[in-house]
C-alpha cells in the first residue's frame, strides 16, 4: 500500500511524529486551504489524567485508579 501509485501521484502520504519517531501517514479525504491537521501520535495513555478529569474523575481518584494498576 505505500508504494501504491496512485496514492504516490497524488502526494497522500506525509510523516507524522511518534514516540519511536517518524511514521507514514495517508491524509485524510477533502481539501482544506491550510492543509490538513497532521498531529503527532499520542503516547499511550498521554492524555489518561486530562480525559479522566474531563468525565468528572478527581485528582484522588485518579490517583487511586493509579495505584490499583486500572490505568
Amino acid at each position: 500500500m505505500w508504494d501504491h501509485p496512485q496514492l504516490k501521484a497524488r502526494e497522500r502520504w506525509r510523516e507524522v511524529g511518534s514516540s519511536v519517531g517518524p511514521l507514514p501517514a495517508m491524509l485524510p479525504p477533502g481539501t482544506w486551504n491550510d492543509g490538513p491537521r497532521m498531529d503527532p501520535v499520542p503516547a499511550l495513555g498521554e492524555h489518561t489524567d486530562a480525559i479522566l478529569a474531563e468525565l468528572g474523575f478527581g485528582a484522588d481518584s485518579i490517583r487511586t485508579l493509579r495505584e490499583a494498576e486500572a490505568i
